[in-house]
């Protein structure tokens, strides 16, 4: 029956399994299927046994592996499940040999008759300091966009953040690890190439003359001219160093389009995550961005319902999508995480919390309308996704007719749908 791998969570866990599932077949695991779980929400982990319980019925007899940040911040827990095999740990989840030992375990293993010691493979995350390039072989030539991995884990607590004892403590790729991948994916046709990780913006840190991402940027697109198109995903604004400037300023291969992790638009609750900007901080850095590349698009990370928040507080968090000029919004309703800080601080009610991450949620729709109605009538270079759907440099999702997936079009837009540009 091969490798089948279920992907819950980021885009970083998406590229990820796609690692998993070549080291996984080249190890020689068959008739298995594997779970690469989310510990990001309550909701995630519990997607994720819902998704176990529901696979063991449909495959009886296929192996069941779980790995992921889920798997390793709560093990015993998956590990007490029947219908599970083996739980693996985040970082062994890349490694080949680890892969190996899965097969043999299983091999000689009877049916559900594991013990807990058996059953775990999970080590100590935070032992984990150096993080090797993987070149995902199996993307498939002529796919619209990729994603390279430049960094993993991450140094901050923030309270309400259990991910950093899922992924342990930051660590990066060379730059000249990088900058291959980049090239061979470059060369076997994809046009966008997005750079990914847990902590984007704290690249290098770690690196011997700890160089930013701002200085990786400008090499990329230095040494791979055949390069069409760079995005980033995800960053921290307050990590944002010059050179990542510049790069937005001056660099039209780097597409004009940020998102970032802001959580929150009220300063007592920003210093009750433990976050490192203030609501000024956010707005300043919106600001600057749009002068050095005015027709930026920006996204933002927003929860609500945190501990101890008031509606006056949540207001200035729903200000903050106006106040910032923000386009695209990820909204979580906070969710407690066994083991952080934010779940010995007065919660919120669940149906408040319910509540305001729907009226964040509709903030968000009508953000995304207003750039549509912006865009409407312009040019722009659209990259083909499907025969439906491309997106523009700003990452905004046009109605297409026809095109080759991983064309790069000029198209000029007619209007829009309230979703997407009409093209």
């Amino acid at each position: 029956m091969g490798i089948d791998v279920v992907t819950f969570g980021c885009r970083l866990n998406a590229f990820e399994s796609e690692v998993i599932r070549r080291e996984a077949e080249a190890a020689g695991l068959d008739d298995t299927i594997i779970i690469n779980s989310c510990a990001v929400t309550n909701e995630a982990v519990a997607q994720a046994r819902q998704s176990i319980r529901r696979l063991r019925r449909a495959r009886p007899d296929a192996r069941i592996v779980v790995t992921g940040c889920a798997a390793q911040t709560q093990a015993d827990m998956f590990a007490g499940m029947p219908e599970v095999d083996r739980v693996l740990g985040n970082d062994d989840k890349m490694r080949r040999d680890a892969w190996r030992a899965t097969r043999d375990v299983l091999a000689h293993a009877p049916r559900f008759g594991l013990d807990r010691d058996e059953k775990v493979a999970v080590a100590d995350i935070m032992a984990v300091t150096e993080m090797a390039p993987h070149l995902v072989d199996g993307f498939q030539a002529g796919l619209p966009r990729v994603f390279v991995q430049v960094q993993n884990g991450c140094d901050h607590r923030c309270t309400f953040c259990i991910i950093p004892y899922g992924r342990g403590n930051s660590r990066s790729v060379p730059m000249g690890g990088v900058i291959d991948q980049v090239r061979i994916l470059a060369e076997r046709g994809h046009a966008e190439i997005v750079l990914t990780g847990v902590d984007l913006t704290s690249y290098g840190n770690d690196l011997p003359g700890t160089p930013k991402l701002g200085a990786l940027l400008k090499r990329i697109l230095r040494h791979v001219p055949e390069l069409k198109r760079l995005r980033v995903s995800s960053i921290d604004s307050i990590e944002a160093d010059p050179d990542l400037l510049d790069a937005i300023a001056s660099e039209e291969r780097l597409m004009p389009h940020l998102h970032l992790s802001l959580q929150a638009g009220d300063d007592l609750i920003l210093k009750r995550m433990k976050r490192r900007h203030s609501r000024a901080d956010a707005i300043a850095f919106c600001n600057t961005v749009r002068r050095l590349r005015p027709d930026i698009a920006l996204g933002a990370d927003i929860i609500a319902g945190f501990p101890t928040e008031t509606e006056a507080m949540f207001e200035r968090s729903q200000a903050l999508v106006e106040d910032c000029g923000l386009t695209f919004l990820h909204v979580f309703p906070y969710s407690p995480r066994p083991g952080t800080p934010a779940t010995r601080m007065p919660q919120v009610d669940g149906r408040v919390t319910r509540e305001r991450a729907k009226r964040l949620r509709a903030v968000g729709e009508q953000a995304l309308e207003r750039r549509l109605a912006f865009d409407a009538g312009a040019q722009r270079q659209v990259l083909i996704e499907s025969a439906t759907q491309g997106r523009t440099e700003h990452f905004v999702p046009v109605a297409v007719t026809g095109g080759v997936p991983g064309e790069v079009r000029a198209m000029t837009t007619t209007g829009h749908d309230g979703a997407r540009l009409l093209a």
